[in-house]
């Protein structure tokens, strides 16, 4: 990954220097202590103005801020959790892939390839709700009149949701990241390699856990 899909933060490795000794530190904790968890969570909060840098560069792609902040926060407590300090790699350098790889699959899940107004996202929404109670009520997938009966709203409004959920699909890493400028970078270019295991639930508790000690991503933005 070149440096600048890295981001200005990643350039800038002295940032995070005393980010090595705390991991030391860590390390002499009983991992199943509380002194551990709680020593790990520090480390999560001293790095999530890199985290949120990250995020940050990927605004305007579609997806809500927050969001952003959000699952990129989350690829940065996947990083706390498996670096190990005795390769002597640096933090930053280990962290930034897995970050981008986090914000990578976020989009490929998590993408309009189309602009949609934001109405119809949310009618899309409310749309794969009730298909998904009334299949199980009635045995079958259902029609958008019936659709239209059970959420109380006109038919044509029905099937205008239901064309704007065909565009609910992977946004090209080709692309340039649904923007107006034809000259954009592909957001493949913005992004590092995907990091294997990444998947680990109890990491998010640990961010739930910094997240109740540290400003909301709106606050810190």
């Amino acid at each position: 990954m070149t440096p600048r899909a890295a981001g200005g933060s990643a350039s800038r490795p002295n940032e995070y220097a005393d980010v090595p000794e705390m991991f030391r530190e860590l390390a002499g904790f009983d991992p199943d202590s509380p002194d551990f968890q709680r020593h790990r969570d520090k480390i999560v909060e001293r790095c999530l103005p890199l985290a949120d840098h990250i995020a940050r560069r990927f605004e305007g792609r579609g997806e809500p801020r927050d969001d952003l902040i959000q699952v990129a926060r989350v690829g940065l407590v996947n990083a706390v959790v498996r670096f190990d300090v005795e390769t002597g790699s640096d933090f930053v350098s280990f962290a930034v892939p897995t970050i981008m790889g986090e914000v990578r699959r976020h989009f490929r899940d998590n993408s309009w390839s189309v602009k949609v107004p934001r109405r119809l996202k949310e009618l899309h929404l409310r749309l794969g709700t009730a298909t998904a109670e009334l299949s199980q009520r009635l045995g079958r997938a259902p029609t958008a009149t019936e659709l239209a009966a059970e959420l109380g709203m006109d038919r044509g409004e029905v099937v205008e949701g239901l064309v704007a959920g065909s565009s609910y699909n992977t946004l090209s890493i080709d692309s340039g990241g649904g923007n107006e400028d034809d000259d954009a970078r592909a957001i493949a270019d913005t992004l590092g390699d995907m990091d294997a295991g990444l998947d680990r639930i109890e990491d998010r508790e640990s961010l739930r856990r910094c997240s109740r000690r540290c400003p909301s991503a709106s606050e810190r933005c």
